[in-house]
Formats: structure tokens, C-alpha cells, sequence
């Protein structure tokens, strides 16, 4: 921490923080070229069935519900920026194979591969940044993280459609295998950072804690938090009716425009372009620990926006699918730093790997469930109708996030009086 404390206020002059951000960046750059040639190489071109798409995020979340917590343990004990180098090349290599894969029986195994070394990669990243920023600074980390996550929503889709209309989808998979050796360069560029910042657990063989007891202490820690139980219980939910529907858009869009194969990227560009304006508004508001209204109000925008594409007709304008998801990226980016910024705040730096790697096993067990589901009603019922449902189980979930915020996401005492001091 005392490198990073002598630093300015900005994270830009944090030079270790922005090598490793900019590793970040690159690798989720290249992972949306990959995502978006993935689902219209299996959606348009091999006219893969819903219950089908669906296996796809099972694949992706199996490896996260049975690694996620020892991964998290990992992240905490282990070197993170080894760890954070090893991945990207293997990560690179699995991309590689991807790209060969001749249908869904190659394809699955290949990506449940891959999304196991992403499981070991997102809580040491988590980690890593935790540890070499300040704690006044996490908001704006919190936030520049989320800029790359949703700006890449951004670019990628758009470059990747661009590249889609030239190319196959296998050469937009390739770019993401390019990218990742990219981001291992940039990592493999990191020096003279402090062993403390790194592996914080004692080395010594009389002084090294279990992992079991390591894996315990992080899901008791978040268990006995009110405040971290109740984020994650929120997310649980809502993640439960996103899922449900979330690779659905490709059966969703091929009734609204069954010859477009690029209207998936324009709303996906749509959607990063609205996270990107309310995640650069909120980094400029002082987060305090209200939770509530921020997490709620993220919710209902997702639900509404999806109500809204679920009510889309045949032949529709690609303007309203824009517009709705320009709306639906303003929900995700503002429940999305909210979410990850209680995560940093509330926990300390030494259990920052174990929460996160809770949080991907908990994400990971819904996204087993709720997409075959999902998969199974849109086969039943059409995908019009649901996502209309769950679009407003969706904006109730807000709903009540808002209205209880005060209860689910009490205010610590010391806050309440250093606000009433301010208000004096």
C-alpha cells in the first residue's frame, strides 16, 4: 500500500494499478470479439435451438460453482501476478482450440476449460487491485474497471459485427487469443512490487494457514456481514431472472430480424455505450454505504428494458432496440459498481480473493440453473413472453432493493453522525 500511497490522488500516476488495468483491458477487449462471434456462430450460422444457447453459460458457470471458493483462497494466498500471467496464456492456448472446434460436443468442453482458468483470474485481479490502490481510491478503481467492462461493449461489438460482415466468426475468435498474449505482455512488463502486496499470507511452512481453514474463515467472514450477505443474496436473486433470459437474445432477435446477424452487436454497443455515461457520472458522486437505492434503481432499469425488447414485434426498428439497450446498459453499469464497490468496501484487503471467489461460485450455480431453465420455457412459450415476465420479476426486485434499501443495507452508526456533522 505505500507504493501506491505515494502516488497522487489519481490512479494515473498509480503506475503498477494502470500496467495491470490496462492488462485488464485488453483481455476483456478480446473477450467480447470472442463472445459475440461465439453466439452468432452457434446461433445464425449452425441455427442452434434455445435449449442449446442455453448450454452455453452452463458450460461457461460449471467450473466457477466447483472452483470458485478454492480459487478465491488461491488468489489470496498465491503470487496474484503470476497467477494473473499464467492465465492469459493459457486462456490464449484454450481460444486457440476453440476456434476448431466443428460443433457444440468440441465447443462445451473447450469453453468449460476456459472459463476454469477465468475462475482462478477474475479474484486475483480483484485481489491485486485491492491491494495496490488506497482505500480512497477503490471508487475510482471500482469504476475504471467497469469503464473497460462496459466501454468494451463498446468497440468490441461494433468491430467485431464489422469484422463478422468480412470475416468468420472463427477469425474474431483468434483476435481474442491475440489479445490475451497482449495482456500477458503488459503483465509480464510489471516490476518492484512489494511481497506484501502480492501474497499477503505468511510464507513460512510453521505460519501458513490450511486452505481449508482459509475456505472457511472467507465464508464465515461473509456470512456473519449483514451487509455483504444481504449484496450477495441481492445479486443471487436478480442474477436468477438475468440469467434466465440472457443468452436468450440471439432466439429473441432472430424472430424480431431473422436476417440481421449484427443487430446482437448493435444492442450490445447500445448497452455499453449507457453503462459507460452513468459509470463515469457515478465516479464522480461520493459512494457512501446506501446501497440501497443504487442497486434497486439498476434493477429496474435492466427489468424495464427488457420488458421492453420482450414487447418488440417482427420487423421492429433497429431505433428501439438501441434505445432499449442504451437503457439496459445505464441498470447494468449502475448495479454493477455499486455491487462491486460494497464487495471491496466491506471486506478487508487479506479476504478480498476468498469473497470474490464466493461470489463466482454463487453467480456460477445460477448460471447452471437458470439458463437451461430459461432455454426450456423459450422453447415453450416463445421468447417474447419471457422476457416480458421476467422483465418485470425484474423491476419488482428493484422495486423492493429501493423501498427496504434502509433495512437490507443498514448505515453503519459512525457514517450517520459524520453525515449529521457535515449537515451542521
Amino acid at each position: 500500500m505505500e507504493a501506491s500511497t505515494k502516488q497522487g490522488t489519481s490512479l494515473l500516476h498509480n503506475k503498477v494499478y494502470m500496467r495491470v488495468y490496462s492488462a485488464f483491458a485488453t483481455a476483456t477487449f478480446g473477450d467480447w470479439f470472442d463472445t459475440l462471434a461465439i453466439q452468432v456462430l452457434v446461433g445464425y450460422r449452425w441455427q442452434a435451438s434455445p435449449l442449446m444457447l442455453a448450454l452455453i453459460p452452463v458450460a461457461i458457470a460449471l467450473p466457477s460453482v466447483l472452483l470458485g471458493s478454492v480459487a478465491g483462497v488461491a488468489a489470496d494466498r498465491m503470487n496474484k501476478l503470476k497467477l494473473m500471467r499464467l492465465c492469459d496464456l493459457l486462456t490464449a492456448v484454450l481460444t486457440v482450440l476453440v476456434l476448431f472446434a466443428p460443433s457444440m460436443v468440441w465447443l462445451l468442453p473447450l469453453l468449460s476449460l476456459r472459463a476454469a482458468v477465468s475462475t482462478l483470474n477474475v479474484p486475483a485481479q480483484q485481489s491485486m487491485t485491492r491491494s495496490i490502490v488506497r482505500e480512497d481510491q477503490l471508487l475510482q478503481a471500482t469504476s475504471l474497471n467497469g469503464i473497460v467492462n462496459q466501454g468494451s461493449k463498446i468497440a468490441g461489438p461494433l468491430l467485431g459485427g464489422l469484422a463478422l460482415s468480412v470475416l468468420t466468426p472463427q477469425w474474431c475468435i483468434l483476435l481474442n487469443a491475440i489479445f490475451r498474449v497482449c495482456s500477458y505482455l503488459l503483465l509480464l512488463s510489471v516490476r518492484n512490487i512489494p511481497a506484501g502486496e502480492t501474497n499477503p499470507v505468511p510464507e513460512s511452512p510453521e505460519e501458513r494457514v490450511p486452505l481449508r481453514t482459509m475456505w472457511k474463515e472467507g465464508w464465515s467472514f461473509m456470512l456473519h456481514s449483514r451487509v455483504l450477505l444481504n449484496t450477495m443474496l441481492f445479486g443471487l436473486t436478480g442474477a436468477l431472472a438475468i440469467q434466465m433470459v440472457d443468452f436468450q437474445f440471439t432466439s429473441l432477435f432472430r424472430m424480431v430480424s431473422p436476417t440481421n446477424e449484427s443487430l446482437l452487436g448493435w444492442m450490445v454497443a447500445a448497452s455499453g455505450a449507457g453503462a459507460v455515461l452513468i459509470i463515469l457520472v457515478m465516479n464522480k458522486l461520493k459512494l457512501g454505504t446506501g446501497y440501497g437505492w443504487r442497486l434497486g434503481t439498476g434493477y429496474v432499469l435492466i427489468g424495464g428494458s427488457v420488458l421492453g425488447l420482450g414487447l418488440l414485434q417482427p420487423g421492429a426498428s433497429v431505433i428501439w432496440v438501441l434505445l432499449l439497450g442504451f437503457v439496459l446498459g445505464i441498470g447494468n453499469g449502475m448495479f454493477i459498481v455499486a455491487f462491486n464497490y460494497c464487495l471491496q468496501k466491506e471486506t478487508p484487503p487479506h479476504m478480498t480473493g476468498r469473497v470474490f471467489g464466493i461470489q463466482s461460485t454463487i453467480l456460477g450455480a445460477v448460471m447452471i440453473v437458470a439458463p437451461l431453465l430459461g432455454g426450456l420455457l423459450v422453447e415453450l412459450a416463445g421468447p417474447g413472453q419471457i422476457f416480458v415476465n421476467f422483465g418485470i420479476i425484474q423491476a419488482v426486485l428493484g422495486l423492493t432493493g429501493i423501498v427496504f434499501g434502509r433495512v437490507l443495507w443498514p448505515v453503519a452508526k459512525q457514517e450517520r453522525v459524520s453525515s449529521v456533522e457535515q449537515v451542521s
